[in-house]
């Protein structure tokens, strides 16, 4: 298992068998469970910024990228703007969950940024509920039946 890139409390198992099932699943369907995860936590940016048009325009890209009509580079691109998003936020819960989009959103340009997103909604949870692991538990356990179910 690989060790998270950014600090979080998290249930360690469930992480690791959330990144064991990641190589198991194609490209795009990494990239299309990328963006549930990031769309999970998209209300607590919604929260500080109320047009959030930045972050659907790169949801877009990356679902344009997943049938083949947006290039690995448009990807890249599109990721980069979602984090501006995350730099224009005052709380640090919303630039977290705009963090969690640009990582998703970048899944098209290498499916490494999967398990980052995944850890981004993980602190987003954590930063929200005061690092409860029930809340982090239950965090992890929807991604991982959010993953299975497109795995299939």
């Amino acid at each position: 298992m690989s060790k998270s890139k950014i600090k979080i409390v998290d249930d360690l198992s469930l992480r690791a068998e959330i990144e064991q099932t990641i190589e198991k699943i194609s490209h795009v369907q990494l990239a299309q469970w990328a963006l549930s995860v990031a769309r999970h936590v998209m209300p607590y940016l919604e929260q500080e910024l109320a047009n959030v048009e930045q972050v659907e325009q790169a949801f877009k890209v990356n679902e344009l990228w997943q049938v083949g009509q947006a290039t690995v580079h448009q990807v890249r691109q599109a990721g980069l703007q979602t984090h501006k998003v995350a730099r224009q936020c005052q709380n640090e819960i919303a630039k977290t969950a705009a963090r969690t989009a640009g990582q998703a959103v970048a899944v098209g340009h290498m499916k490494e940024h999967a398990i980052v997103a995944s850890d981004y909604a993980i602190k987003v949870i954590g930063l929200a509920s005061g690092n409860n692991i029930t809340s982090i538990t239950e965090e992890r356990i929807w991604q991982l039946e959010q993953l299975q179910s497109n795995g299939k």
